[in-house]
């Protein structure tokens, strides 16, 4: 491994770190058989549930400390027996919280407002009214006591478990790899389909997207059922919860209304003209009328191929070291704090970045509570797109030290604002890169390329994965759906979504499989906060431009209370936007315009 773990505890094995994990068992087990008995939440006496709730506080801190520090590990080496048992130990205490989960809801949320409204007179509890505010609207719509405990349990063995068997599985993979100039065949795993898919050479993107499409297909028969099953549970516990809609619990995850969700999505359909547009181009630099999916994230092509400024350097393929550089200096130019950030990352020893067998694909952040730290997880494989998704990880690290004065039951913000934390340091890092005079017009044209594929991305391909997995819950309510109807939906609503943008024949119908986010069982629609998060984002990159660094305070106290309120007040309040109307979205889909503009005069006209 990269990164230095020590800070958390020695190892797995480590006498400390069982200490501390048998604790958290006990102390979460004895809390949760006093909440059984307490009754519930009385104007009278609040101050029961009030220690009740502070306790459940620090137990939730050291349980996200022990679980950053166990899934760190098994990220990182996929074949570590001791993280996959420390992975599976602390899902059973998980049920342990659901089940306190549930005595809250029962305590808190079900009373009467006027002893909710005493609780939130104690001594610090006056800032946890939307948390209590969420207990109550989680009341609403749960089962009795009895009936979510045993849902907690059969979780472990059962949903959860069908999104580990995923991990497992995924993990494992690798695919035949046939070398276009000599047909040499090779072994890659999994992890490193992406880079292949990103490389300039189209027949090696065409090989790597064939070779890694025949892996996933060994094992969609059991990829199929494990969705069907995840999905299917969620249904039924849906159902049994009195929850009116499927897509209500992801709204609530999402902490966004749904007319904002509306909102942003009439934007998306009124403006998918302008990504269609790009890529129309970039099929045409490709020789095509329309692209195929291994095209989508395909560099542009310039002068013999795209090359890319690192100080004095020019460099196709960015080292480590030159990528470090980049964020560091592109970070520096326009938010001095998020480069010492960022900085104090690298020298700590906090990102795990080099490729190597057996660990897991993707790139994600977590953050200790207790430490007040966060670790990156990716694989770098020497392309500007690894660059970006390091400065993307080190936002979501840069929002969680924002919040180191914020207590913990107020640092749990929602996906659709921690992506826009993240991207909005990916857009620090693009136009620091477009600003240097020295980049002939083939970098440029890349860097715009790439921002334009990412654009295209968050647009579409965001909007292809929203709509499959809701078009697959609506028919999942009727019977399960075999691996061939999975296959021709994913390719139907690809060819819906990206129009005649996309070659008919040139869809990913194995995208479901392939794509990790449609088996995480903690939360369902892991897609849409994506665009929410990429779209908010522009619109505060407009007002960082606008105003200058005046802005970051206001952008600070946004981080700062994202988990505090829901989105669209958090934003009304901190930056004067309204999330629920689509003229803020459309606005920032059309913020794209200059950059294909930019992006047309530079390369030449079409064939």
């Amino acid at each position: 491994m990269d990164w230095d773990l020590t800070d958390f505890f020695p190892s797995l094995t480590a006498p400390s770190f069982r200490k501390a994990f048998a604790q958290l068992q006990a102390d979460a087990t004895a809390l949760l058989e006093e909440m059984q008995a307490w009754a519930a939440l009385s104007p009278d006496e609040p101050s029961i549930w009030a220690d009740g709730l502070n306790r459940y506080e620090s137990l939730s801190a050291q349980r996200s400390h022990i679980g950053s520090f166990i899934s760190c590990h098994r990220a990182a080496d996929g074949t570590n027996s001791d993280a996959r048992r420390a992975g599976a130990d602390l899902a059973k205490i998980g049920a342990t919280f659901s089940k306190l989960r549930t005595e809250l809801v029962r305590g808190i949320g079900r009373a009467e407002p006027v002893a909710r409204e005493a609780l939130l007179t104690v001594e610090g509890m006056g800032e946890l009214g939307y948390r209590i505010e969420r207990l109550a609207r989680e009341a609403s719509r749960t089962m009795d006591v009895a009936r979510e405990g045993l849902a907690a349990d059969l979780a472990v063995d059962g949903l959860h478990a069908w999104g580990r068997l995923y991990d497992s599985v995924a993990t494992g993979l690798d695919f035949e790899m046939i070398w276009p100039d000599d047909e040499r065949r090779e072994r890659i795993p999994m992890a490193q389909r992406r880079a292949l898919l990103r490389h300039p050479d189209r027949r090696v993107r065409e090989a790597a997207f064939h070779g890694g499409n025949a892996a996933w297909g060994s094992v969609r028969e059991v990829l199929a059922a494990s969705l069907n099953a995840i999905s299917g549970t969620r249904l039924t516990l849906y159902q049994h919860r009195g929850v009116g809609h499927f897509l209500d619990v992801a709204l609530d995850d999402g902490a966004i209304s749904a007319a904002s969700l509306e909102a942003m999505f009439e934007a998306i359909d009124a403006e998918a003209e302008l990504p269609r547009k790009f890529l129309r181009r970039k099929a045409s630099l490709l020789g095509r009328t329309a692209i195929a999916w291994y095209d989508l994230e395909a560099p542009l092509l310039r002068d013999g191929g795209p090359a890319m400024l690192c100080g004095d350097i020019e460099a196709a393929e960015p080292s480590w070291d030159q990528a470090v550089d980049m964020v560091r200096g592109a970070f520096g130019a326009s938010y001095p704090a998020l480069q010492r950030f960022f900085e104090g990352a690298i020298e700590k020893r906090w990102v795990d970045h080099t490729p190597r067998p057996g660990k897991q694909p993707g790139a994600w952040c977590t953050s200790s509570p207790v430490l007040e730290q966060s670790r990156v997880f990716m694989t770098y494989a020497d392309s500007m797109s690894d660059v970006s998704t390091l400065a993307h990880e080190i936002g979501h690290g840069f929002h969680a030290h924002t919040m180191k004065q914020v207590r913990p039951l107020l640092r749990g913000y929602p996906m659709t604002l921690a992506e826009s934390a993240s991207t909005f340091a990916e857009l620090i890092l693009n136009e620091s890169l477009l600003s240097d005079d020295r980049l002939t017009d083939g970098q440029r044209a890349a860097l715009l390329g790439a921002a334009l594929g990412d654009a295209s991305s968050f647009l579409l391909d965001i909007t292809t994965r929203f709509r499959f997995e809701r078009a697959l819950y609506e028919r999942r309510a009727a019977g399960e759906l075999a691996a061939d109807e999975l296959d021709a939906l994913m390719a139907q609503t690809q060819r819906e979504v990206f129009g005649d943008a996309l070659d008919p024949e040139g869809v990913d119908p194995l995208f479901w499989a392939s794509k990790l986010h449609f088996f995480i069982t903690s939360v369902s629609f892991y897609n849409f906060p994506y665009a929410f998060g990429y779209l908010l984002s522009r619109g505060m990159r407009a007002m960082h431009a606008r105003e200058g660094k005046a802005f970051l305070p206001r952008y600070e106290r946004f981080l700062q209370r994202s988990g505090s309120d829901w989105a669209h007040r958090v934003a009304k309040d901190t930056l004067g936007v309204d999330l629920e109307q689509p003229d803020f979205w459309r606005d920032a889909i059309r913020s794209l315009a200059s950059p294909l503009d930019q992006l047309e005069g530079l390369i030449a006209p079409a064939a």
